[in-house]
């Protein structure tokens, strides 16, 4: 049986909690690194979605005019050339509603692939809740999981330095053997005990070799952590000045497309009572799509963006 060298005892019940510690942050800090990827993939899925959605509308939208079209050249008020025209636009809109149907497909199938099952059509792509962010970033050392895991491996190698300390030569044992035995057959057993120190001798110097190892770690660790956290603070900003700048890129573009609907609705009537030609007629309606998809990506986009900002914080979905 092994004795404790002096000190040694308390040093490795230390070193079993922070290892113990180390694990459940390092769990925490996995779901974390889950939870980036499956954010990605979800507003990749929503942006996809979206431009399906507005692909849809756009064929719908195209395929009225086509048949507009085709009435008023039956009528002689329209050249067949009109008709070409609004039909190829017509056959545009298909081939974009089916390039995109593909690519909602691959994140749908992307997204399911992270989280087992296929989202529901109807779920809400809203962003999430605003967090707050605090001022320093020094704020986030004892709540973000990417922050905690690195101050935990830290204590470790620490606590690892410390255990090495006192380890400076291999434990003595102790030894206790029994013997059980009788000179013929027919005498009587006789029991001994033997109770025996083994010291072991040379081996401080392979000691003092681990002990220079554990505190390398430890060193090697604080600098990781040093490190992580300017790269995490940075990612903060860049979230914050993301999400600035996603709420003005969103109302820049609804503004555009309230005006892109209205002149669409203009030049819809001044259309039909022969008062502007086609090609214009066309240009207005795919200027209004294209503000409607602008529109709709910047809405995901700022919710992206508070995604992110979550994110950068160290906040898993489900938390506030």
């Amino acid at each position: 049986m092994p004795l404790w060298l002096p000190g040694e005892r308390s040093r490795q019940g230390a070193l079993a909690d922070a290892e113990s510690k180390a694990l459940d942050s390092r769990v925490t800090a996995a779901q974390l690194r889950t939870a980036a990827a499956v954010r990605d993939a979800w507003w990749n899925w929503q942006r996809t979605r979206g431009e399906h959605s507005l692909a849809r509308e756009r064929l719908v939208s195209m395929q009225k005019l086509a048949d507009d079209v085709r009435r008023r050249a039956k009528a002689g008020d329209l050249a067949r050339s009109d008709q070409h025209q609004a039909d190829g636009a017509a056959a545009s809109a298909e081939v974009a509603l089916a390039e995109s149907g593909s690519l909602l497909a691959a994140s749908t199938q992307h997204l399911r692939a992270l989280i087992g099952k296929l989202p529901e059509e109807n779920v809400a792509d809203g962003p999430e809740t605003p967090p707050a962010v605090p001022a320093d970033f020094t704020a986030l050392d004892a709540t973000h999981p990417a922050v905690v895991e690195l101050f935990d491996r830290a204590e470790v190698a620490r606590r690892s330095a410390d255990l090495a300390s006192v380890q400076t030569r291999n434990n003595p044992e102790l030894l206790l053997a029994t013997t059980r035995e009788r000179g013929a057959f027919g005498d009587s057993y006789q029991q001994t005990v033997t109770f025996g120190v083994r010291i072991p001798f040379g081996s401080e110097g392979r000691n003092r070799a681990k002990l220079g190892l554990a505190r390398a770690e430890a060193l090697e660790t604080e600098g990781q952590l040093r490190l992580e956290r300017e790269r995490l603070a940075s990612d903060l900003e860049a979230a914050k000045v993301r999400v600035e700048s996603s709420r003005t890129q969103l109302a820049a573009a609804e503004k555009r497309a309230q005006l892109a609907r209205e002149s669409r609705g203009f030049f819809d009537k001044s259309f039909r009572l022969g008062e502007s030609d086609l090609p214009t007629r066309l240009r207005i309606e795919l200027e209004t799509v294209e503000a409607e998809r602008q529109n709709a990506r910047a809405r995901i986009d700022l919710a992206a963006a508070i995604s992110a900002l979550r994110q950068a914080l160290g906040l898993l979905p489900e938390q506030k």
